[in-house]
């Protein structure tokens, strides 16, 4: 059992300093933390991925910084292993109490803002949210196919960061 871990230990440099790294020892960290990075994501919340929250895009980018060292050595490797594991459990933990508690949600996530309401912008809105008449006007013309605002019931900037659009009365 020894030999198999000096093996390992060997092939993945754990004694070695980053700069001393072959590239066989750091390809093999690679493929060990992308497949622990899959095992990782499947265990957490598989919609962390496709959801643009900030609560969501925190955890991207954290494992990714997290899982970047123990690639390239300059952080212990299976400890970093560990951590990056611990943080994806602390995003699905506060995700399990968001559907328990709402209202930790828009602490955790934000909450949408009415931008348009029955075609008229809010102007004050749009101001806070660093939105242009040209960007509202784009995501219409892509969402909606349209350039009439009059068209739109609301428009709310959704903690994504995209404009989600509900057709008014006027539309057809």
């Amino acid at each position: 059992m020894q030999t198999l871990w000096n093996l390992v230990y060997a092939t993945l440099g754990l004694a070695s300093e980053p700069k001393d790294l072959t590239l066989l020892q750091i390809s093999c960290r690679g493929v060990i933390v992308f497949f622990a990075s899959l095992f990782m994501v499947r265990l957490g919340d598989r919609r962390s991925l496709a959801q643009k929250s900030a609560f969501d895009l925190v955890l991207i980018v954290i494992i990714a910084s997290v899982l970047a060292r123990a690639i390239n050595g300059s952080a212990p490797f299976l400890p970093t292993l560990g951590g990056a594991l611990i943080i994806i459990l602390l995003h699905r933990g506060l995700a399990y109490i968001v559907c328990l508690w709402p209202a930790v949600g828009g602490l955790l996530k934000g909450r949408p803002v009415v931008l348009v309401r029955n075609g008229r912008p809010d102007p004050k809105a749009m101001h806070a949210q660093l939105i242009t008449a040209d960007d509202l006007e784009e995501d219409m013309r892509l969402s909606l196919k349209t350039e009439d605002k009059g068209e739109i019931g609301v428009a709310r900037l959704e903690p994504s960061g995209d404009i989600s659009f509900i057709k008014g009365k006027k539309a057809s």
